[in-house]
């Protein structure tokens, strides 16, 4: 419930949304790549400033913030020990762990693991490439699905109304020459990548940064995935790329066998 000041300005009287709204609050502090002003954050959530307030405070005196000299905000040591935990006990990416790194051997090149929410890939492991000159990317980072090789091919596996729902919802952002603008694009690759069974990112989220992924689906575990190789463009060719295809795709089916033994039946039959 909210009620109205003399000045006119709305102010949240009751708990209603709550935890959303805290929530909203972590997540533009700890995704952000420095620590966060009051305005930054009121920016990112446009909240009342009343209320913001008062949740930052909580979150603080909680442990999940921290204030700094400077009067910004940035993760406290009480939500990294949740995502350590959360990290540590991620039974999905300890049964990809021997994949990838086959699949690293194999090639030379940084190997991803992703896992897709909604319009996002979330990164939950990473093996690193022997090279000297390495990719950016870090676990537990979101990128869109629409201009990752990831975040594509896990779209290849849902249904195709499914795909178009999450597709709808996607703000296509210009990163490159590259990336799709649309939705209707994105759509028709998805088509053939359903097809050839892998996805390749050439130059779509990050310039000089291509990859071949693979799609990891597990129905009965909700579990909605994938592989990658990844390189920069004047190291790995794009006919290395195809040649690379179908050691991602066996990596990704032998993740999703693996998964399904390991994991048993779930859905019908926990």
């Amino acid at each position: 419930m909210n009620r109205t000041r003399a000045d006119g300005v709305q102010e949240e009287t009751g708990g209603t949304g709550t935890l959303g709204k805290a929530m909203a609050v972590l997540e533009a502090v700890a995704m952000a790549d420095r620590p966060q002003r009051f305005t930054d954050i009121l920016q990112a959530v446009r909240q009342p400033r009343g209320t913001l307030h008062r949740l930052l405070a909580h979150l603080v005196e909680e442990g999940l913030l921290v204030q700094r000299r400077d009067l910004s905000y940035e993760p406290g040591l009480r939500l990294l020990k949740f995502a350590y935990r959360s990290w540590s006990g991620n039974r999905f990416r300890d049964i990809a762990e021997q994949h990838l790194l086959r699949l690293h051997e194999l090639t030379g090149e940084t190997v991803h693991l992703g896992v897709l929410r909604e319009t996002e890939i979330i990164y939950v492991d990473k093996v690193e490439s022997r090279q000297t000159v390495r990719m950016s990317s870090q676990i537990g980072k979101a990128s869109p699905a629409y201009c990752t090789g990831i975040g594509k091919a896990a779209l290849s596996s849902l249904a195709r109304s499914e795909a178009e729902r999450i597709a709808a919802r996607m703000e296509f952002h210009p990163f490159t020459a590259h990336t799709h603008r649309s939705a209707a694009s994105l759509l028709a690759e998805i088509e053939v990548i359903r097809r050839d069974g892998h996805a390749f990112d050439r130059e779509e989220h990050e310039a000089e940064i291509c990859c071949v992924a693979a799609p990891i689906a597990v129905p009965e575990h909700d579990l909605v995935a994938g592989i990658s190789v990844t390189g920069p463009s004047y190291r790995v060719s794009t006919a290395q790329l195809a040649a690379w295809a179908a050691d991602v795709r066996r990596a990704a089916a032998e993740i999703e066998e693996e998964v399904r033994i390991r994991l048993g039946p779930r859905r019908d039959g926990r």
